[in-house]
């Protein structure tokens, strides 16, 4: 994963995107990237383009990279830190098979 962070590092840095990365401008990306990748299932749940799908969730993917970036916080200390989080939220004991909300159970 760490190859595929830097071509992604590498491709934004090659254009100078980065100033137009600001975390507001990278939060309202991410945002827009997730409603495209939403819009894939509009009106038919079952009927998508699975290609259009992963492009978009790439898109989403990739945002989030620059904005992690942007805070200069490394993404898997973040997902653990928040896995440690959810698992405490939603023990298996109470929310395996379960969707309610952890303040729900």
């Amino acid at each position: 994963m760490k190859d595929v962070i830097n071509r992604i590092r590498k491709f934004r840095r090659d254009r100078e995107w980065d100033q137009f990365h600001s975390q507001s401008n990278l939060a309202k990306a991410i945002s827009i990237e997730a409603a495209e990748l939403l819009e894939n299932f509009l009106w038919d749940e079952e009927n998508y383009s699975k290609v259009n799908v992963l492009e978009e969730l790439a898109d989403v993917m990739i945002y989030c990279i620059h904005m992690a970036d942007s805070l200069g916080v490394d993404l898997e200390t973040v997902i653990n830190s928040k896995m440690d989080i959810n698992e405490k939220k939603y023990p298996i004991e109470k929310a395996k098979g379960n969707s309610k909300k952890y303040t729900e159970l």
